[in-house]
């Protein structure tokens, strides 16, 4: 009779195992949000803390996706102004073998790209700003390029089996637009908006290569970029706080980011 009470427990117990923990183990997961200030709360306005350097907040895209997900574990490494070197460094170390999905968005810091549109909003001269603007081009051919490869590969082999997303950089203006005559001229503009195509072909290519989805922001945030007469998704020149200029504002992290993200993450 105990023989028979002892296998029955056992029976039991491997019901439990066959029928509930791979239903709980596939339901739970892990996804890290790689990146710079692109990934976190910049441009919004609403921090976690606004003192603390990374500046995330509630209304970033990778926040969004984990509050629609609550059954998934969510761990938010990106950081303001991260480069590449810094996501391998400081943030690639949270990604585990047991990780089953990443974003990650890094690039703009690499080439300079801050500094290029503090030079292009603050000279007069068309030629000085877009010849910025070609220099940070010519350092994302030549430096950004291996760098994101490495990073890439820092990734995979940190998380194996992850699906992985690297999420691109939109263009910020609509030329021709609704913005006038005042502020950056048309070339400037059109300068800016090269650069993002530059970094768009170089992200793609690399992604390719290390077997990642690439999501381009650009056809997704086109119709909703600065002077585009409508409802738009990127901070304009912010005088009264410039850092958060030229970055998703929460319509763009909501509508543009997170909703093009969607069928992509699952």
């Amino acid at each position: 009779m105990r023989s028979l009470k002892l296998l029955f427990a056992a029976l039991l117990a491997m019901v439990a195992i066959a029928f509930v923990a791979p239903g709980s183990q596939a339901a739970a997961g892990k996804y890290v949000a790689l990146g710079d200030s692109y990934t976190v709360a910049v441009g919004t306005r609403t921090y976690d803390n606004p003192d603390d350097a990374c500046r995330r907040g509630p209304t970033s895209y990778p926040r969004l996706w984990a509050a629609a997900h609550p059954d998934v574990g969510f761990v938010e490494a990106a950081c303001s102004g991260a480069t590449t070197a810094d996501v391998i460094n400081s943030q690639v170390g949270q990604l585990t073998p047991d990780t089953s999905l990443v974003t990650v968005q890094v690039g703009g810091n690499d080439v300079g790209f801050v500094d290029v549109l503090k030079n292009c909003i603050l000279t007069a001269d068309d030629a000085d700003c877009i010849a910025g603007v070609e220099a940070a081009k010519a350092a994302a051919t030549s430096t950004l390029s291996p760098a994101l490869s490495q990073t890439y590969s820092a990734v995979r082999a940190a998380a194996p089996s992850a699906k992985v997303i690297v999420v691109g950089y939109p263009r910020l203006y609509t030329i021709g637009g609704d913005c006038g005559i005042l502020g950056l001229s048309d070339k400037e503009r059109t300068a800016l908006n090269s650069a993002a195509d530059t970094l768009a072909e170089i992200m793609s290519a690399r992604s390719k290569e290390a077997g990642f989805t690439f999501l381009d922001a650009r056809p997704v945030f086109d119709p909703h970029t600065i002077c585009s007469n409508g409802d738009e998704w990127v901070t304009s020149l912010e005088w009264d706080k410039l850092n958060e200029s030229y970055h998703p504002n929460t319509a763009g992290h909501r509508d543009g980011y997170l909703a093009a993200l969607n069928p992509l993450m699952g």
